[in-house]
């Protein structure tokens, strides 16, 4: 039986959830649609739990169908192939807000799935998501502590006003200086993450404020669509050793629980009950002694040291290191040609990132073993995070085309943040202008026994222990990005506040201390840094450049050993002359000037006699600009031969006096230079 509910948003578009008639074989299916952009997410679970797994085994996967906007895949193989990272960043805020609500020791496989069915450009549908996800699971068979919901949520400045919009289009996102993906139950805000132009913590929380009351309407619509679906009036029960769990209560970390396990030959589920009692163990030492496991007080930083120019043939480059994590991060610059190209199914046309950040997490950087498969989710949300947070610090008039690459050499936690801090440094070992500089920290908490203990700059572990993981970037302006998971069910807004002024403290520690390796930006670029020069030219010169098949541009390239890249932007157009060598750019540029070269009206120039015939002369203006010299212009008396005043090689001063409407051919003249002794 098909069911639906609809969502009604305050900008007057509504959303619709139904079930019921897609997907019927799975343990839960819903479509959600608003305007024309339409998702369907399926869920099936295991019935039975998975031995020594330590989190709950959880995948989630998003699909963007090329279908859904009317295209067809480009390349040679016509089929939805590997995902695009806009598609792992939507599993992954999708995986961190589910993950906190399934009971703590599930451990059967659960595979949510979530198609793009179809696209409208007035609606991004990452921001509907995790909305479809929950609406699935809730509505299903599954054991699950929601509904929850996300939204995306962008603000934009008109006339100095901000105004919020909810689940935007992608030029709102463009047009924006906050754009986030708030996530959260009915009581509280669970999952956060986005990119600001460095706002304050109050804008920040206005917006949260914001996007919840959206939220709770979101999860009233899943709880109403429930009602109407038997399968979720019974949730399967999940044997999950009810027995064990009252020994756990009796014990911090004692031996006689191990004796237990080991007499009722109930080795299945021992892992997971040690880890549980190892877990307890440290928190109980936080809360009671306000001691953590490294020895540091709550607000302390890890020892911080950092150095650049440590790669002497990159363009900049810098090592950070904050206690165990250590992040060597290069920056390579280049033209227009090295842009990251983006073309997944939703963009109308492809997107180039003049600057990009990619994330490396080998796994002797946490002593492990590990087969390298590609690009991990982690790697490439670590990255995303990072480059949030570094993007919008650069200058606008950039010309270069910036490459931030981060490998993370050891890790202990909070290496996105790390990179972020080495990040800013390797910019400014490179000469590159930004607004300020960046710095980043991971923040914790403990929550029992009434008291919540909040954690600066967090170590691994104890983002394991703990109930939340907030990383905070920002310059001393403001913020510029953010990413929180929580594995309780919410923390109060009070709360939250108290989390970003402790994390203020520890940024701005952090940055004066990054500062005493490299006050500012180098002044001048390093000498194997590549230079950039752009020229305007009138638009109708562009072909004149390129010639025909592109000979023209290609001998300038390779006499030049340059990179010449042409744009037109409204009547112009913009020639960008990459290379090493200054005199390399000057004389493409001097080739290029020749080229497009148009006399003004009224400009006297220097001339030099390449030609004479009986009506006139040929002068070239410039090297390959001739322009003819009619006999007549030459002198004020009478010439019966042009070589009784001009020979072939002579240099002499002409004067534009003007442009033919018709022919378009330019009249020159010389005798307006000289004097006239027949006037008067």
């Amino acid at each position: 039986m098909i069911e639906h509910t609809v969502i009604h948003i305050n900008d007057g578009r509504n959303i619709t959830l139904e079930t019921g008639f897609l997907a019927k074989q799975s343990n839960g299916s819903v479509v959600v649609s608003m305007g024309n952009t339409m998702l369907l997410a399926t869920v099936i679970a295991s019935k039975e739990g998975k031995e020594d797994v330590d989190i709950l085994p959880l995948t989630v996967d998003y699909k963007q169908n090329y279908s859904a906007v009317g295209k067809i895949p480009g390349g040679f193989i016509k089929r939805e192939g590997r995902a695009f990272e806009d598609e792992i960043l939507t599993m992954r805020i999708v995986d961190r807000v589910l993950r906190p609500l399934f009971p703590k020791n599930y451990f059967a496989d659960i595979q949510i799935m979530i198609s793009l069915l179809s696209y409208d450009d007035d609606v991004l549908p990452n921001g509907l998501a995790a909305l479809a996800a929950s609406a699935t699971l809730f509505i299903s068979d599954i054991p699950f502590y929601g509904p929850i919901s996300e939204i995306r949520l962008v603000r934009l400045n008109i006339e100095n006003v901000g105004k919020f919009i909810i689940n935007p289009s992608m030029h709102d996102v463009l047009n924006s200086d906050i754009d986030m993906v708030i996530g959260g139950s009915k009581e509280s805000i669970i999952m956060m993450e986005g990119e600001m132009k460095e706002v304050s913590e109050e804008e920040i929380f206005e917006a949260i404020i914001i996007a919840h009351k959206t939220i709770k309407n979101q999860i009233e619509a899943q709880v109403r669509l429930a009602k109407r679906v038997k399968k979720t009036r019974i949730k399967r029960y999940y044997d999950i050793l009810d027995e064990y769990q009252e020994i756990l209560k009796k014990y911090v970390l004692d031996k006689e629980i191990l004796e237990f396990l080991k007499k009722k030959e109930q080795k299945k589920f021992m892992h997971h009950y040690y880890l549980q009692l190892k877990r307890k163990a440290t928190r109980d030492l936080i809360i009671r002694a306000n001691y953590r496991i490294d020895g540091r007080t709550l607000k302390e930083i890890r020892f911080l040291s950092s150095a650049v120019n440590y790669l002497p043939r990159a363009h900049g480059s810098a090592i950070f290191m904050r206690g165990k994590t250590q992040s060597l991060t290069s920056v390579t610059l280049g033209s227009s040609n090295d842009v990251n190209r983006i073309d997944n199914a939703i963009k109308d046309k492809e997107v180039n990132e003049k600057f990009y950040l990619h994330y490396n997490f080998p796994p002797f950087s946490t002593g492990e073993i590990r087969s390298l498969r590609g690009v991990s989710r982690r790697e490439v949300g670590h990255g995303n995070l990072a480059q949030s947070a570094l993007k919008n610090v650069i200058t606008e008039n950039t010309p270069y085309t910036i490459r931030v690459v981060s490998d993370i050499l050891e890790s202990n936690g909070s290496s996105s943040m790390a990179t972020v801090c080495a990040g800013t440094l390797a910019l400014m070992d490179a000469g590159i202008s930004i607004k300020r500089p960046v710095s980043g920290i991971a923040m914790g908490l403990i929550m029992d026994k009434g008291k919540e203990i909040i954690l600066s700059d967090i170590i691994g572990y104890e983002d394991y222990i703990g109930d939340m993981d907030l990383k905070v970037a920002g310059s001393n302006k403001g913020i510029t990005a953010c990413q929180m998971d929580i594995k309780i069910e919410g923390i109060s807004y009070n709360l939250l506040k108290k989390v970003f002024k402790q994390a203020y403290q520890g940024r701005m520690h952090i940055l004066n201390e990054m500062l005493k390796t490299l006050p500012r930006q180098r002044q001048t670029m390093k000498l194997n840094t590549p230079k950039i020069v752009n020229l305007n030219i009138p638009k109708e010169s562009i072909g004149c450049i390129i010639g025909h098949g592109g000979k023209t541009i290609q001998e300038i390239q390779k006499k030049t050993n340059t990179i010449i890249t042409i744009k037109e932007k409204g009547e112009f157009g913009i020639v960008e002359i990459f290379g090493k060598e200054n005199n390399k750019i000057n004389q493409a540029s001097d080739l290029i000037r020749n080229i497009t070269f148009i006399p003004e009206l009224g400009g006297v120039y220097d001339a030099k006699v390449k030609s004479i015939k009986e009506f006139g002369a040929f002068v070239e203006i410039l090297p390959g600009k001739e322009y003819l010299l009619h006999i007549s212009e030459i002198n004020w008396e009478r010439l019966k031969k042009v070589e009784d005043v001009l020979k072939i090689g002579d240099t002499i001063r002409v004067k534009l006096m003007g442009i033919d409407s018709i022919s378009r051919k330019i009249r020159i003249s010389r005798k307006v230079l000289l004097p006239n002794f027949e006037v008067g």
